[in-house]
């Protein structure tokens, strides 16, 4: 997962768990190709950096929360731009898309390509097909139905005890944060069990860039209406952290339906 970023305006957060400073805020990314020209003179190149500067340039006043190179080619390059706010997307793209950028010592006119984000997450038709033609499961017994939410990327600071002066996320916290959405069978953090890593030869202790420690989670709730109500608010979102100081973070999470929940970690 990627590294938190600072969130200047936080007008569009929906809490989560208030008392927790935990919300989530609308995931507002799109997609940039700036399509290249053959070069046709040895040794010449095309900068990346000058065609990100264009790129912000042309959304005028605006500003990029964050833009990034994703992809790099000698036919495109792609980027990956972010704003404060859901309002600000249109905007963006009615500056970008079908536009051109013309560069210094080229002759040649570079044509862009702007769209919303893509979302990688699964859809409600994902989840009941998947449960309904698994053969050997049995939809009417909890952890073989569409009940349990698989979240990676959660930083464990956010999950951890208030004033424990640990770091390590609490059970008890991501019961009380997800029990919004419906009451919880069970939730399950694999970093809590040593032996479990030992044993899977999986590696739960995963850094981010930037240093954040993250950690997994499941999270089983008793009704299949928890699940979706869950799986709907996520939909689409960031997790957002806000201190007591008013200051602002947020981090993308990732969020899908299946698996199972160890028994007896829930109160």
């Amino acid at each position: 997962m990627a590294a938190a970023t600072i969130v200047h305006d936080t007008s569009e957060a929906v809490e989560l768990c208030a008392a927790l400073g935990l919300y989530l805020k609308p995931i507002t990314k799109m997609s940039i190709s700036v399509a290249l020209p053959q070069l046709k003179q040895p040794g010449k190149s095309i900068s990346n950096w000058e065609v990100m500067e264009r790129l912000k340039a042309m959304v005028h006043s605006h500003q990029f929360s964050t833009l990034r190179i994703s992809k790099s080619t000698m036919d495109f390059i792609r980027f990956e731009g972010e704003v404060e706010n859901r309002s600000l997307v249109k905007a963006f793209l009615a500056c970008l898309d079908g536009k051109t950028i013309k560069l210094s010592g080229f002759s040649d006119i570079l044509k862009v390509r702007a769209a919303e984000f893509k979302l990688d997450f699964p859809t409600r038709h994902d989840w009941d097909s998947f449960f309904r033609d698994a053969k050997d499961m049995n939809e009417t017994l909890p952890g073989e139905r569409p009940d349990t939410i698989h979240l990676e990327g959660l930083p464990c600071k956010w999950f951890a005890p208030r004033d424990s002066g640990s770091e390590k996320p609490s059970e008890d916290v991501l019961v009380r944060v997800f029990r919004k959405f419906g009451d919880i069978r069970n939730v399950d953090i694999p970093m809590l069990d040593p032996y479990r890593e030992e044993m899977t030869g999986r590696n739960f202790h995963t850094f981010s860039f930037g240093g954040h420690l993250n950690f997994e989670a499941y999270v089983q709730y008793c009704e299949y209406a928890g699940f979706i109500q869950a799986m709907s608010a996520l939909r689409g979102m960031k997790l957002m952290f806000k201190g007591d100081d008013g200051k602002a973070v947020a981090c993308n999470i990732k969020v899908g339906g299946g698996g199972v929940a160890r028994e007896g970690a829930a109160p």
